[in-house]
């Protein structure tokens, strides 16, 4: 198999099921409303439709995107300080951060 069929199982297998993993270490009491929230930070992405093409292989959502800049990852950071659904979503927006990053820097595009 190649590296884009890998690259490609990684970046869906951190959107949308190590997002459980999370919610059941982390919230096991809530984990189902913890993991819908993680899943709803999914809508960060939305910015990417302001983008002209709206996808491009080569080019990284981080930096590029405006809600993938560094200031906005700054704020998203500033989420884990507060306490309930607010460190929720800090969360999922960080670790959407983190499987963009991932996706573009540790492999082929």
């Amino acid at each position: 198999m190649d590296c884009l069929f890998w690259k490609t199982c990684t970046h869906y297998f951190l959107h949308f099921i190590f997002p459980v993993f999370i919610a059941l270490i982390f919230y096991r009491k809530n984990w189902k409303s913890a993991y819908f929230i993680l899943l709803a930070t999914m809508l960060v992405d939305l910015d990417h439709l302001f983008a002209n093409p709206v996808f491009d292989p080569n080019r990284g959502s981080i930096g590029f995107h405006f809600l993938h800049s560094y200031y906005a990852i700054a704020v998203y950071f500033l989420l884990l300080f507060f306490k309930g659904n607010i460190r929720i979503i800090g969360i999922g927006l960080l670790f959407h951060m983190f499987t963009d990053y991932q996706d573009f820097h540790f492999w082929c595009h």
